[in-house]
């Protein structure tokens, strides 16, 4: 297992560096520049913050430059907040988009795994029709629409809940963005897991369990839930890097300050260093949850062996 770990973050290094590489050039490649603003600077102006980003020299040198800071762990400083470096940046709304995102991902999986599970041993009843039909409901109404509703429904015509802003980072100003960010994916992981479910509960280890005369709760519990997240735990790697390192909309539209807005902000502006700062985080993310998922598969389903 050991060597398989090794070898997967050695291969993980190349694809990061592609990763970088097309993000750095495609930026430059686009529109505008993190100075075009709508009032023009005074040329001598413009001439002297570009000198100071090493935006005057040719775009070879500085991608040179940008890999060589990269590798010291120095992800430059920020175009627009200038005072601040793109990792102080991150590392300041980080921790917002991850008590988000955890919160989220643990109501979706722990959601969608039991209503997966609960619609699959009643297969082709009406509470399987009910659940399938607000699951694919869910997966159909995307972020952008689901949030603005929520928040109108419960924050300006109830007012049971605040409509936007961290404030203490309690249960109330976290219900709705974790709700918005989670329905989504429950119901994706509900479908997921009632589709694995069905078809692990016909596998020939799972009659055998039944002649033996073993309850239903353990033969779905101990024997049968383990092979069925197996297709669960493939989909939960990428969607956990999403999820965990901010969501653009839920944290646009509740104006919370994580990494997903810092990310706009930066598209925006084009604050080159900003956007590749969140690029090299996210894909930092997916290869080390692409990893953790490849363990878990191990540990799953004992006919999986990497040595």
């Amino acid at each position: 297992m050991l060597r398989f770990v090794l070898r997967r973050l050695m291969s993980a290094v190349p694809t990061i560096f592609i990763v970088v590489t097309l993000s750095f050039f495609l930026m430059r490649v686009a529109p505008g520049g993190p100075f075009n603003l709508e009032r023009p600077l005074e040329p001598q102006v413009l001439e002297n913050l570009k000198r100071a980003f090493l935006l005057d020299r040719p775009l070879v040198v500085q991608y040179g430059h940008y890999l060589w800071n990269l590798v010291h762990g120095d992800l430059g400083p920020s175009f627009v907040f200038r005072d601040f470096t793109v990792a102080e940046l991150i590392t300041k709304s980080l921790p917002y988009s991850m008590t988000l995102g955890a919160w989220a991902l643990f109501v979706a999986l722990v959601g969608g795994v039991t209503i997966g599970s609960y619609a699959a041993l009643r297969q082709n009843s009406l509470v399987d029709y009910a659940v399938m039909s607000v699951a694919s409901f869910g997966i159909t109404v995307p972020n952008f629409v689901l949030a603005p509703i929520l928040s109108f429904v419960f924050a300006v015509v109830l007012r049971w809940l605040p409509a936007g802003g961290w404030g203490d980072g309690g249960p109330t100003h976290l219900l709705l963005p974790v709700i918005s960010l989670a329905l989504p994916q429950l119901a994706i992981f509900a479908r997921i897991t009632r589709g694995s479910m069905i078809e692990t509960l016909r596998a020939d280890h799972i009659r055998t369990a039944r002649a033996y005369g073993l309850p239903t709760r353990v033969v779905v519990i101990v024997h049968a839930m383990r092979a069925a997240l197996v297709p669960v735990v493939s989909y939960l790697g990428p969607v956990a890097a999403a999820v965990l390192t901010g969501s653009v909309v839920v944290e646009t539209v509740y104006s919370l300050p994580g990494v997903g807005r810092y990310f706009v902000l930066g598209a925006l502006n084009r604050d080159y260093t900003l956007v590749m700062g969140t690029v090299v985080l996210i894909s930092v993310f997916i290869v080390v949850f692409n990893l953790m998922v490849d363990i878990l598969y191990a540990v799953l389903d004992p006919r999986v062996r990497y040595d």
